[in-house]
């Protein structure tokens, strides 16, 4: 197993501002990290340059202990899965998987039990002579995972593996790949920019926004603490409710009578997970019905509170309210979240009177 840690790395193009400016951060060997954000955060940039497929503007790269900065990706011990499969469509899934063996000469006596084991893992065994075309997406994938895998390297990289696959897919390949993985014990890194992928599979999720590491944390502790509005935002389904908040009359703004203890100093936004508002009869904070969404085993209530629209309230069942309808809601003070102007989170005091 090999660590892998990234030493104020910088990426720029040109006179742009920096695709990745002095990102930072350690991933301890056996573990898997996520690289998570919107498009153009620069996470498949860092990953690029994990797999020395970009060099860093500036930085240093360690893998196992080793400066790897300057070594081309055949001197790093990796592997790597592409969004795209990039798979041989003339070879068949046996020579697909035994590709890189073959080109770096590996012993053939060690190749068949190595494919077999790879093969028996990724449940590969009847399709071994199949070619790419007569595979379904999920069988795709699977082979580029074998690929990866038979190389026996101590690191893994992935790129989007899934964003291919269809949503059911998407669900088993999941549990298969974060199974591999703690299986195999091999260091991990992913990157994606579904949240569900990252909160799901992570043992630890590095967000990032613009180039920067917005947040470095365990995916519990970026769900319940997170560092700023945009972590808030980022995360969860659906995501945190910011609503405005009025510092000289503790209220939230537009309405009245609704007012906030012990609000920090320099609070403008409180901010309330869908799930921790209670539709509640005996509640304090007025709101209008916008819309209601059904799931099935919960509701979706949009509402507006005071001046601020689209708040949504996550609760169990069919809620049968209809657009207009005045509801009453409640929370528990202890899971109010405050932001002060600059979008960072201030400390959380209680309470809601």
């Amino acid at each position: 197993m090999s660590s892998i840690s990234l030493d104020t790395i910088c990426k720029q193009y040109g006179d742009a501002p920096p695709a990745v400016d002095r990102v930072s951060f350690t991933v301890d060997a056996g573990t898997f990290t996520v690289l998570l954000g919107p498009s153009g955060c620069g996470k498949s940039t860092t990953l690029r340059m994990i797999a020395g497929l970009d060099d860093p503007t500036s930085g240093r790269i360690h893998i196992g202990g080793n400066d790897v900065t300057e070594l081309p990706p055949s001197k790093r011990k990796i592997s790597m899965v592409f969004q795209s499969y990039a798979l041989f469509p003339h070879l068949s899934v046996k020579e697909n998987i035994l590709f890189g063996l073959k080109v770096r000469k590996e012993p053939a006596a060690e190749r068949e039990p190595r494919l077999k084991h790879v093969a028996s893992l990724l449940g590969l065994e009847k399709l071994l002579e199949r070619k790419p075309s007569q595979l379904s997406g999920g069988q795709q994938q699977r082979v580029a995972l074998g690929r990866a895998v038979i190389s026996e390297a101590p690191v893994c990289l992935m790129d989007e593996p899934l964003s291919n696959l269809d949503a059911q897919l998407r669900h088993e390949m999941r549990r298969e790949i974060r199974a591999l993985q703690q299986t195999l014990g091999i260091t991990m890194v992913y990157v994606t920019h579904d949240q569900t992928e990252a909160m799901s599979m992570a043992d630890r999720v590095v967000l990032l926004n613009g180039g920067k590491i917005e947040q470095n944390d365990t995916p519990d502790m970026l769900y319940a603490n997170p560092v700023s509005e945009f972590s808030a935002r980022f995360i969860g389904t659906p995501p945190m409710n910011l609503l405005a908040l009025d510092p000289r009359t503790q209220q939230i703004s537009g309405c009245g009578g609704t007012a906030i203890s012990n609000i920090p100093s320099g609070a403008v936004k409180l901010g309330l997970r869908p799930e921790h508002i209670a539709i509640n009869a005996s509640g304090n904070v007025g709101a209008l019905v916008e819309t209601v969404e059904y799931f099935g085993a919960d509701s979706i209530v949009i509402c507006k509170v005071g001046q601020n629209t689209g708040i949504a309230v996550r609760a169990a069942g069919h809620v049968r309210a209809n657009p207009g309808d005045q509801i009453k809601l409640h929370w528990n003070s202890g899971q109010q979240h405050f932001f002060d102007a600059s979008g960072k989170a201030l400390p959380r005091t209680p309470s809601i009177s």
